[in-house]
């Protein structure tokens, strides 16, 4: 036993040493004699590199490097490294949390999970349609993780029933497998489809505003017109992967169709915290749709933010922080002296995922200001003859592959500004490849650990890892090329 402890530290802190040790080897090869800022920014890029893809300390704690390192190298001041930590799109994940929690709280998504599963009916097919629906629906507007815990305990008591009445045979194991694959993968699939879905969209937004600020607009709309036609045809092909693969005998045995309403009765009648929140949300999603101008061709729809004198101080930001206020000035009729949500909810805000957008924000900007995007630029001419749906395609492989083992978010915020000087040198719009990049970065279901919501169904140990293995290739694959197809069609 001390042996194996011994050996497992002797790696940890192989691990730990490596990222420093590469950082202070690339400072002895100077990548740019006349800019020596961009060898330093390197070596900082290649420490954060190596502790984000070998997971050896908390992704929290990598994110930290940049402001501590890049004002000692000379490269930003404390203060405008500083800043990056507290962009606003820190504040838009913050507010879309919020309401999360309240829509928790008091167990709305229960209530929609279970209408949706009314509607699509009682056949093992049906059943998985209408979790993987749901699932799709709801992380559209909150965390991936957040969906999959949400709906957990509703799937695992639908697998019960269907074990219970065929007494845990193959076909019953099967569907268990389907429905716990589907809800994870349809809640990474979903969190594609709107901006604020998933971490690595938000990045994507705040990024691409900064960068493009002045030639290029995107907001939840234009996200929108884009993402979600993609993710529903994702779903649809990764219900019909799961249903060939686990669900084949789909008319031998079924739910009871009273199973739903039975559960859906136990939920009461609908409560005015629901009817409260259900509203604030609906608020919410109406004024991200609608805060631009929305250009259909024939005609442009002002936004609402141009009631407003400086319409352009007002992002989708606002709209989260003002919804996710005013749900701690609703009063609670049910708990009296408390509001929609209170701070004791909104404590369980994950404060690392708001580290690692600052620092990858922080190290975006120190790679601008150190002049390593023109370095990287200047490195890749050859790039300039490659057909550029091949490009893409590999591009999108590469990111997927790293995705698997390593953190989405921490993916993400590596390629972005290395993508930017590729896009420059290729002279294609920046959207080509920012955007395949930022979907492809949401890939990654063949491993448990590729994702939260593949790790947390995983965790139910009704799922071997060969089934998740062989879903997620295919779905991976199909991913890729769906993504791939639809850069094609931006260029």
């Amino acid at each position: 036993m001390s042996e194996e402890n011994g050996s497992a530290n002797y790696k940890l802190s192989y691990n730990i040493a490596l990222g420093p040790l590469l950082a202070i080897t690339l400072l002895l090869f100077d990548l740019s004699p006349a800019n020596p800022l961009a060898t330093r920014m390197a070596a900082i890029v290649v420490w954060m590199a190596v502790w984000w893809l070998t997971d050896v300390v908390h992704h929290a704690v990598t994110a930290l490097i940049p402001i501590v390192f890049i004002p000692l190298m000379g490269i930003l001041d404390t203060k405008t490294t500083a800043m990056q930590y507290t962009e606003p799109i820190v504040f838009l994940f913050i507010g879309g949390f919020i309401i999360a929690f309240a829509i928790e709280r008091w167990n709305l998504h229960q209530r929609i999970a279970l209408r949706i599963l009314m509607m699509v009916g009682s056949s093992p097919s049906k059943i998985l349609f209408g979790v993987m629906l749901s699932s799709f629906l709801i992380s559209m507007w909150i965390s991936n993780t957040a969906t999959t815990m949400m709906l957990l305990s509703a799937v695992l008591a639908v697998i019960y029933q269907a074990e219970k009445y065929f007494k845990a045979d193959a076909d019953s194991k099967n569907f268990a497998v389907a429905l716990l694959i589907g809800l994870s993968y349809s809640a990474t699939i979903g969190g594609m489809a709107t901006p604020v879905g998933t971490p690595t969209n938000m990045i994507f937004m705040e990024f691409y505003k900064k960068t493009f600020a002045e030639s290029l607009t995107m907001n939840f709309f234009e996200w929108f017109k884009i993402g979600f036609p993609i993710a529903v045809a994702f779903l649809l092909a990764a219900y019909f992967v799961l249903r060939i693969l686990f669900v084949r005998n789909k008319n031998k045995f079924e739910i009871e169709k009273d199973y739903f309403k039975t559960e859906y009765a136990q939920l009461g009648k609908i409560t005015y915290e629901e009817k409260m929140v259900a509203l604030v949300f609906s608020i919410t999603a109406l004024l991200w749709f609608t805060r631009a101008n929305i250009d259909f061709g024939y005609f442009t729809m002002k936004g609402w933010s141009n009631l407003f004198s400086k319409s352009d101080f007002i992002s989708d930001t606002s709209v989260a922080m003002l919804m996710s206020f005013i749900l701690f000035v609703i009063p609670s009729k049910n708990k009296k002296g408390e509001a929609l949500i209170t701070w004791k909810e909104a404590s369980k805000l994950p404060f690392d995922i708001v580290l690692l957008f600052g620092g990858g924000f922080a190290m975006a900007k120190g790679i601008e200001v150190s002049g390593l995007s023109g370095w990287i630029a200047s490195q890749l001419n050859f790039l300039s003859g490659v057909n550029i749906v091949l490009f893409i395609f590999l591009m999108c492989v590469i990111i997927t592959i790293i995705s698997e083992f390593a953190s989405n978010v921490a993916c993400i915020q590596l390629m972005l500004p290395v993508l930017v000087a590729v896009q420059s040198n290729m002279d294609v719009q920046p959207l080509t490849l920012l955007l395949p990049a930022t979907l492809a970065a949401s890939l990654g279901f063949m491993l448990p650990v590729a994702t939260a919501p593949n790790t947390i169904v995983f965790g139910t140990h009704k799922i071997k890892i060969n089934q998740m293995l062989k879903a997620g290739f295919y779905l991976d694959l199909i991913g890729i090329v769906l993504i791939t197809i639809l850069a094609s069609l931006i260029n």
